[in-house]
């Protein structure tokens, strides 16, 4: 995977609530297969991770210098049986 071509990047950071998470969950339900969203947020999305988990998406929050938080999230990796 080519991870500048295969990550899609989207601001929510001036958004208020509920508008982040609807604009994460859509830009999800369009992602292409194999790509991956990485979002810049302004607090940490803690309701966002119960359903990242039960919808199958891996997730890594990382706080910036700048207080606000990059979320990367991709689909979960298969694991052979």
């Amino acid at each position: 995977m080519n991870a500048i071509a295969d990550t899609v990047r989207i601001d929510v950071s001036a958004l208020a609530a509920p508008e982040p998470m609807e604009r994460i969950l859509d830009a999800l339900a369009v992602l292409p297969p194999g790509a991956r969203l990485q979002v810049l947020i302004h607090r940490e999305p803690f309701p966002l991770y119960e359903i990242l988990d039960r919808r199958g998406w891996d997730h890594r929050t990382t706080r910036r210098l700048d207080a606000r938080y990059d979320l990367v999230i991709e689909a979960m990796a298969c694991s052979a049986p």
